[in-house]
């Protein structure tokens, strides 16, 4: 059998709850036909790029799923139906990735400047210090 990542997004007024039963649906239909979900990761509610369907939020979630593609043909096919589903994407991979996924990761440290290929910033002795700032008289005549 396949392994797949699956993604959906639903719409912003559903509620958490009504999240989980549908992924719970999901699951469901996916053993039916002879498929299994190993793993199921509510991303919560966040931000669109740009509007679906007048949504600028959603509900995301991923799946990491096992089964032959006529599964996965017929999950989408339910999930294109739900009114409640904004927008689903599947995407066949090698291996599932082990532990959580990169969208729930958290960084262990959370200073910025210490990203890898930043150069630290430091205490920016290699600038002169700043002038006052002078007062403008903008608009006055």
């Amino acid at each position: 059998m396949a392994l797949y990542e699956h993604i959906f997004l639903t719409r912003q007024d559903v509620t958490p709850q009504q999240v989980e039963a549908l992924t719970d649906q999901v699951k469901t239909k996916i053993a039916s036909l002879g498929g299994a979900v190993t793993k199921a990761e509510p991303w919560g509610l966040k931000s669109l790029a740009y509007r679906i369907k007048k949504n600028r939020k959603a509900h995301f979630t991923l799946l990491n799923i096992v089964a032959p593609p006529e599964a996965v043909s017929e999950l989408e096919r339910t999930l294109s139906i739900n009114e409640d589903v904004l927008r689903y994407m599947t995407i066949r991979v090698n291996e599932h990735e082990a532990g959580p996924s990169a969208m729930l990761r958290k960084r262990e440290d959370s200073d910025r400047d210490d990203r890898p290929g930043r150069p630290p910033r430091g205490d920016r002795a290699d600038r002169p210090p700043r002038r006052p700032r002078e007062e403008s008289n903008v608009g006055a005549s």
